[in-house]
This record gives C-alpha cells, sequence and structure tokens, in this order.
C-alpha cells in the first residue's frame, strides 16, 4: 500500500491520491501516514491535506502520537483549529496528554473559551480515573418533554455528540433522573410524556471511579455507555464503549 501511495506522490497524481486516500478506511490511512513518516515525512501533510475535513479529524485520532505531533508542528493555526474542531474533546484530551508543553499550548491557544475550560476540567482528573476518559458530549433531554420534543432534540443534537442511542433525563442543575434509550423513543407515541417511560434506575460510576471499573460496568450490563456523576449526582459526562476498548487496550 506504501508503495502505491509513493508512486502516485511522485507523478504528483493529486486527484487520483485524494480518490483513494478518502476511500480508505480512517485506521488504515492513519497506519499509512505513521509509516510515510520514516520514510519521508514531508509526504505525511501533503497526502493529510488531501484528507476531506470529516477524514482528517478521525485519522488525526487513529495516529501514532509521533505523527501528530508533526503534524501540529507543521500545521498553520487555520489548520489546527480545523482539525481539533472537528474533534470529540475526550480525543483532543487524549492527544494533549501525549503531547509536550509547547505543543500543547499551541492546541489550547487554538480552541474557543468554552473548550479550554472543559480540557482543563477533564485534565484535572487523575490519570486512571472515569473523569480522565470521559466525554463530555452526550444528549440531554427534561423530564416533562413529550417524545416529539426529544426527537427534535436529538436531531439538532447528534453531529456533535458521540453517541444518540442512549439518553440522559437531567433538571435544571444537571442533576441525573434516568435515561431513555431511542429504541424506546421510536417505540412510543409523539405525544408521550418521557418521565412517563424513561428508566429511574441508572447505573452510573463516579468522576474518580477507576476506569477499568467503568469497562466492567459496560460490559456485565452489556451498556452502550455509563453516565459519570459527581458527588452530587450532576451528570458531567459520559463513557462509550469505545472508550472502555481504548481502555483495556
Amino acid at each position: 500500500m506504501l508503495e502505491r501511495f509513493e508512486t502516485l506522490l511522485a507523478e504528483k497524481n493529486y486527484v487520483q491520491l485524494k480518490t483513494e486516500l478518502n476511500d480508505m478506511y480512517p485506521q488504515d490511512i492513519a497506519l499509512l501516514l505513521d509509516e510515510l513518516l520514516n520514510e519521508d515525512e514531508r509526504q505525511v501533510l501533503i497526502l493529510f491535506r488531501l484528507l476531506t475535513k470529516e477524514n482528517a479529524a478521525e485519522v488525526f485520532v487513529e495516529m501514532s502520537s509521533d505523527t501528530q505531533e508533526y503534524l501540529i508542528n507543521a500545521f498553520s493555526d487555520a489548520e489546527l483549529k480545523s482539525v481539533f474542531d472537528e474533534m470529540f474533546l475526550d480525543d483532543t484530551v487524549d492527544v494533549i496528554e501525549e503531547m509536550p508543553a509547547s505543543v500543547v499550548s499551541r492546541i489550547i491557544n487554538q480552541s474557543d473559551p468554552e473548550t479550554r475550560k472543559l480540557i482543563n476540567q477533564i485534565l484535572k482528573y487523575p490519570k486512571d480515573s472515569a473523569g480522565s476518559v470521559m466525554t463530555v458530549e452526550y444528549v440531554s433531554l427534561k423530564k416533562n418533554w413529550t417524545v416529539k420534543e426529544c426527537f427534535d432534540c436529538i436531531r439538532r443534537q447528534a453531529v456533535d455528540k458521540e453517541t444518540i442511542y442512549t439518553c440522559y433525563v437531567t433538571d435544571e442543575t444537571r442533576r441525573l433522573l434516568g435515561v431513555v434509550s431511542v429504541k424506546t423513543l421510536l417505540l412510543n407515541d409523539y405525544d408521550t410524556v418521557i418521565e412517563n417511560i424513561m428508566e429511574t434506575d441508572v447505573i452510573s460510576a463516579d468522576t474518580y471511579a477507576d476506569q477499568e471499573y467503568v469497562a466492567s460496568l459496560l460490559s456485565k450490563y452489556d451498556l452502550s455507555a455509563v453516565p459519570i456523576v459527581d458527588q452530587e449526582n450532576r451528570i458531567v459526562g459520559i463513557i462509550t464503549v469505545d472508550d472502555a476498548l481504548d481502555v483495556i487496550e
């Protein structure tokens, strides 16, 4: 695979490169760029710039920290912001934790104030805690909403959330009241009030709980995600199955 792309690069056949590259799985593209970093690092940036905006963020998350660091140093400020704006916050934090201080500073400086605040919030948790690997991108619903209002909310939020299959019912202070799955919503009438169909016996974990404990909850109860709460039972994030797999690896 590497030889094929090196040939296209030598021929400067960028149209074909862009087509073939964006047809690949993000994990395979990341592996290709990792290999290319050792062959000719200048070509890594060329290939990365041929990725679509959506692919670029997914590929960046899958690359080795060495390739990530090389690209961050090679990016313009606009490119850096574009890539990180498309990434989920927990992925951004994972990258930051592997980078030297000078690189971290550059990433933080390109983040908007709210993202910067959330990054610092996650970074304060101990390395092996649930809080350090959670994502703050989840769907929050209110107990007095109808199924229709919930679907309207999900449609608006879906593109920015890590998972939409399980939604969390909270009050005005973010206190966790219950959970409801999209499947449950689909099986009920549009005018059904969420309070009447939500599950109130919620399996959750504290922000300082061990990551492996959360992974065991996901496995034991066959959950798609576990809500992470503070000492007052206010939801601060979730850990998904994908996050748990990263912990196990």
